[in-house]
């Protein structure tokens, strides 16, 4: 059972010590102490309830596609050049950053306030962990 401080469950979640503490009180979460004695949920338990409350701006452009990893936001930034462009989004708490041609950024509109969907299918996901590091 990995254990994760209650403050670094909140900071992973994007909610409050407060709210995660409120979880623990309700039987949410279960409360535990790590090596230190500091208060601390089980790893998978959080995750199993991240999952569960995670809520995904929903993609109202109604194009069905295979691709799972979808983020609808807010365009953020756009910078154009005569062939190329890179366009920012802000995705609840992810930053997408696209690389595209001019021509699409035009075609599609994109700018500052738009709302769009990234849509993400790669043969390649690396994944970290920092090995025996606290958070």
């Amino acid at each position: 059972m990995g254990l994760i401080r209650i403050s670094d469950a909140a900071r992973l979640t994007g909610v409050s010590d407060d709210t995660v503490r409120r979880w623990v009180d309700a039987g949410t979460l279960t409360a535990h102490k790590d090596d230190s004695g500091r208060a601390a949920v089980d790893g998978a338990e959080l995750a199993a309830h991240a999952r569960g409350i995670a809520a995904a701006t929903p993609d109202s452009s109604g194009v069905a596609r295979s691709a799972r990893n979808q983020f609808t936001g807010l365009v953020t930034e756009v910078t154009v050049d005569k062939v190329m462009a890179q366009v920012e989004m802000q995705c609840g708490p992810h930053r997408i950053v696209s690389l595209m041609s001019s021509e699409a950024v035009r075609e599609l509109g994109l700018e500052p306030g738009s709302v769009a969907t990234a849509v993400v299918k790669a043969t390649t996901v690396i994944v970290e962990t920092a090995s025996g590091r606290a958070l």
